[in-house]
């Protein structure tokens, strides 16, 4: 038993996640790995953003097909083992054959290399990379003493040898394969260099059975002497293959919802502040699909809130939007507030060191899981993410007139929440007179978007909800408050009209049946509505506003 080949760590690593209370079953996957197997000399890389459980699936891989540890007492348990095809019948992609799971279950030899260790531990990528072929070659060596290695033979070479000696097959399981290219000791030699050692040590070699790798970045073309083309990509936005076993579909989530509502004696989320939070990707397949560590964090902590911790990629990724890019300040600030922007999504752009363009821009966030990609358009998936983008646009002065609305939005807020109209007034005709406005400001929609971005901040504390159904019409927006005894909002815009018509159509499309809906699943109770009108002569170009509150009370 060694450190990378036939170790402990994917048993550890699995055997724990499968014992936590949100746990989700997916050894379905392996069902479609077992015929791969069979086959031998299969290479498959499968990239997805981050936490998106990426690692929890390369150590059940590593976990069920590894000699390292007996893990019956895992799978034996699980939906693999309670699959009718493992009691006599055929795996998928084996129609003729009746083949049982244990047949495969720790019977290989599996090499598992976790790169972001070694990665995070060395300082250069010379000690990286010299690290990594070390403790394979002493695994390998102390595995098969009675083959004959050459003395100053490298890692293929012996892996080739025991292969020649033994006929042994390997199983190669590689997670974060891409974690060296962000490290800034990284150079693109270094990126090369790499390529071609895992291009060397995978392609066309008898000694592997399968080569299952995961990462973020698809695997980089730098030139065809280097790519390693012996392996079949499946990436989210445009191959469907195993979409279903990284991120929590609609069904996974309701079957943890329910168990969370029995783990909790004071239940603070509802199912749909989960869609709300934590949903809006897309697979290449249309399926919907949540952000699998938010949902268990949510759900284990009882509380909503943004998870996303911040990381290098999106740092660099922000400061392109801030520094680069006007056209790409525009479609954020377009997306912050509800809208898709079309793009033209190519993964591979996402692994270029410099990001030039616009699309290249947008590609690198779709791969990084900061925007969805579905029907030639991205779009900010959900709240917890808009909250991030939101940050940007207050925190990144060099946005310009997307960060000064931004900024003013706090003012917009509090000044609504003591009905200072004049205020409220001062802000809105800012928006409009400022040079290279958003949009141009000539109807409604356009008008709804400059509000949008005004109340930026208000997303901090509140759900905004826009142009939905409510009662007996369509409101621009409804804000609920996600802290006990706020106030909540209900705004509406007029063009060529008063602020009174506004507040009236509210009233009379009867717009508080929806919010007085919301508050009661949430349980939540508020102290006041406040119904804001506001209205916009295109002739006159000027704003007018009214406030109106209403006592509402839930228990």
């Amino acid at each position: 038993m060694g450190y990378y080949l036939n170790g402990t760590q994917a048993f550890s690593v699995y055997e724990s996640e499968s014992r936590k209370p949100y746990f989700v079953d997916k050894t379905a996957l392996l069902k479609e790995l077992i015929p791969l197997v069979e086959q031998g000399n299969n290479h498959i890389c499968i990239t997805r953003p981050r936490r998106f459980g990426k690692s929890v699936m390369a150590a059940m891989v590593g976990a069920f097909f590894g000699k390292g540890t007996d893990s019956s007492g895992i799978f034996d348990s699980l939906k693999i083992a309670q699959d009718p095809q493992n009691e006599g019948g055929p795996l998928q992609g084996q129609p003729d054959e009746a083949v049982d799971y244990r047949q495969y279950m720790n019977q290989y030899d599996v090499i598992y290399i976790n790169f972001i260790e070694a990665a995070n531990e060395s300082s250069s990528y010379e000690e990286f990379i010299t690290t990594t072929k070390e403790i394979l070659q002493e695994d390998l060596r102390e595995a098969f003493p009675d083959v004959k290695f050459r003395k100053k033979g490298t890692a293929i070479q012996d892996l080739q040898k025991i292969y020649e000696h033994t006929q042994n097959k390997f199983i190669l399981v590689f997670d974060e394969w891409d974690c060296i290219f962000h490290k800034d000791y990284t150079t693109d030699e270094d990126r090369r260099n790499f390529i071609n050692w895992l291009a060397a040590l995978t392609k066309d070699k008898g000694y592997i059975a399968l080569s299952y790798m995961t990462g973020v970045l698809p695997i980089a073309k730098y030139s065809s002497g280097s790519t390693i083309n012996n392996f079949d990509e499946y990436t989210m936005a445009v191959q469907p293959k195993f979409s279903e076993y990284f991120g929590f579909t609609d069904e996974e989530v309701d079957i943890l919802y329910e168990r969370y509502l029995k783990r909790e004696s004071s239940p603070a989320i509802t199912r749909e502040d989960l869609r709300i939070w934590y949903d809006g990707y897309h697979t290449a397949g249309g399926a919907r699909l949540y952000n699998p560590r938010s949902v268990v964090k949510a759900l284990s902590n009882n509380c909503l809130a943004s998870y996303w911790t911040s990381s290098g990629q999106y740092m660099e990724i922000a400061a392109y939007i801030a520094n680069d890019r006007d056209d790409v300040k525009k479609d954020v600030a377009l997306m912050v507030l509800g809208e898709a922007v079309p793009a033209k999504v190519e993964e591979y752009a996402a692994t270029a060191m410099r990001l030039g363009t616009r699309n290249e821009i947008l590609s690198a966030m779709v791969v990084y899981g900061f925007l969805n990609y579905e029907n030639g358009k991205v779009h900010i998936p959900n709240k917890e993410l808009t909250d991030e983008f939101a940050k940007t646009i207050r925190e990144k002065e060099s946005l310009g007139y997307i960060n000064r609305l931004a900024v003013e939005s706090d003012r917009m807020l509090q000044a609504t929440l003591k009905g200072d109209t004049k205020t409220m007034e001062e802000i809105l005709q800012f928006a409009h007179d400022t040079e290279t406005p958003l949009l141009d400001y000539n109807d409604e929609t356009e008008l709804t978007a400059i509000v949008n971005l005004v109340y930026l901040s208000a997303r901090d504390s509140y759900y905004v909800e826009r142009e939905n159904k409510a009662g007996e019409g369509y409101t621009d927006f409804i804000f609920y408050p996600e802290r006990a005894g706020d106030d909540g909002l209900i705004l509406e815009l007029k063009v060529d009209d008063t602020p009174e018509a506004a507040i009236q159509q509210i009233r009379d499309r009867k717009y508080l049946l929806k919010f007085q809906g919301r508050m009661v699943e949430k349980k939540r109770h508020t102290g006041r509505v406040l119904l804001v009108g506001i209205g916009y002569s295109k002739k006159k170009k000027d704003h007018h506003c009214k406030v109106e509150i209403v006592r509402f009370v839930n228990e």
